[in-house]
């Protein structure tokens, strides 16, 4: 039997607004016993701090209609029937096709997406009103097999004096699987490659300085048991969980910013549905003055270009990419080897 309909009360900047949530006892995660009305309660709680960190952005949608171990699929587009309160604004796709995407700019645009069974949060590092220029570089710090989150730790405190060498300031949060994630807010004034290219400059150098912990080859077999980061997220239409996101893991975990200082003795997985509301409501957003003094890539391009005048060249695209000037033949080397 289908449980009823419930109204959630919402307090946002334009007052309360009630959210119809149906099936709020339909269970999103299984081990861990969350259901759809306890993610509406978790973004009741952390609301106003999530939109802070994730509102006013072109935002896809990762929804689970059965839960987390059933279909999941992306949504970028307004579905007919939103209410006035959920935005959207036009964006370009890798492909040069062009089409409205979400934005939440409120609480209750958060709740509405819970609603339509909406797990994941993935924002673009870009604003809405200049959706072309991101005005954050995100670093996205990903273990291969062999490795853990405690391999992360080093790399992390590594990139967070490298950014501050070339005048970035580095915020970091956990992923909410094994890696981190670390943002750096930037002035607006250069579009998505540009800014890839800046991240390529920065990962190339972290390699060089711990050329046993970090790799920025693009192809698994490469890797070896090292960080890898990740450059490709740099990409138009290319995003990450944002900061308190749950994530679709079976513990609910929560992609949760945390102070440097608690980087080395903190546990990832500590961070959940559960958690984070008191967490959060005790310490405060330790993101809450991210955006306050956006830094200049410049370095980072004077960089990029040293390493081309060196013979490092543009690095593989993911494979839904048109093919781009410079880009290397994206063919795994071991096949590459083969048909030769």
């Amino acid at each position: 039997m289908k449980s009823e309909a419930v109204v959630v009360e919402v307090a946002g900047p334009h007052g309360i607004r009630d959210v119809r949530l149906t099936s709020p006892d339909r269970v999103l995660w299984p081990e861990a016993g969350f259901t759809k009305l306890d993610l509406a309660r978790y973004f009741v709680a952390v609301g106003e701090t999530f939109v802070v960190q994730n509102g006013g952005r072109p935002v896809s949608l990762q929804r689970f209609p059965g839960g987390i171990d059933g279909e999941q699929f992306f949504s970028k587009n307004p579905p007919r029937g939103a209410p006035d309160y959920v935005g959207s604004v036009m964006v370009v796709y890798p492909s040069g096709r062009t089409h409205p995407q979400l934005v939440i700019d409120e609480p209750a645009a958060a709740i509405w997406a819970v609603q339509m069974n909406t797990v994941v949060f993935h924002p673009w590092p870009s604003r809405a009103e200049d959706p072309d220029n991101p005005d954050q570089m995100r670093i996205d710090l990903d273990p291969q097999p062999g490795t853990d989150f405690a391999d992360t730790i080093p790399v992390a405190q590594e990139l967070r004096k490298l950014l501050a060498e070339v005048g970035l300031t580095g915020f970091i949060k956990t992923s909410g699987n094994r890696g981190v994630h670390v943002f750096a807010a930037i002035e607006p004034t250069h579009e998505f490659l540009e800014v890839r290219h800046a991240v390529i400059a920065l990962a190339r150098e972290l390699e060089r300085r711990m050329p046993k912990k970090v790799t920025t080859a693009w192809w698994k077999e490469e890797r070896g048991e090292r960080i890898f980061v990740d450059f490709n997220q740099a990409n138009r239409d290319r995003t990450m969980a944002g900061a308190y996101s749950p994530r679709a893991l079976a513990h609910a975990p929560v992609s949760c910013p945390i102070d440097w200082d608690e980087l080395e003795n903190v546990d990832p997985a500590s961070f959940t549905l559960a958690t984070v509301p008191e967490r959060l409501a005790t310490t405060g957003d330790p993101w809450a003055t991210l955006g306050q003094a956006p830094g200049s890539i410049e370095v980072l391009l004077r960089w990029w270009e040293r390493d081309l005048a060196a013979g490092l060249g543009e690095l593989p695209f993911p494979p839904d990419f048109p093919k781009m000037p410079g880009e290397p033949a994206r063919v795994q080397p071991s096949r590459a080897r083969t048909a030769y």
